[in-house]
């Protein structure tokens, strides 16, 4: 359970931070898929589920960023 909920909320929240950090939706969304792929190399994800939950974590991470970096340009 406890993966599932970090599934849900760790990627928006890393490609948000990102985003702030480098002031680039894009690239923030790239750092945050890098360390996705990181750790299902070495084996921290290991089923389907949470990839796909990860996946919806990244789409809504990256639309919130989207947004949030066109109201401070």
């Amino acid at each position: 359970m406890g993966k599932y909920l970090a599934a849900l909320f760790f990627p928006g929240l890393l490609v948000v931070l990102f985003t702030r950090v480098t002031y680039n939706a894009l690239v923030g969304l790239v750092l945050t898929v890098a360390l996705i792929a990181i750790s299902v190399y070495r084996g921290y994800t290991d089923t389907w589920p949470i990839l796909i939950i990860d996946a919806l974590s990244l789409t809504a991470g990256f639309w919130y960023s989207r947004r949030m970096s066109r109201k401070f340009v």
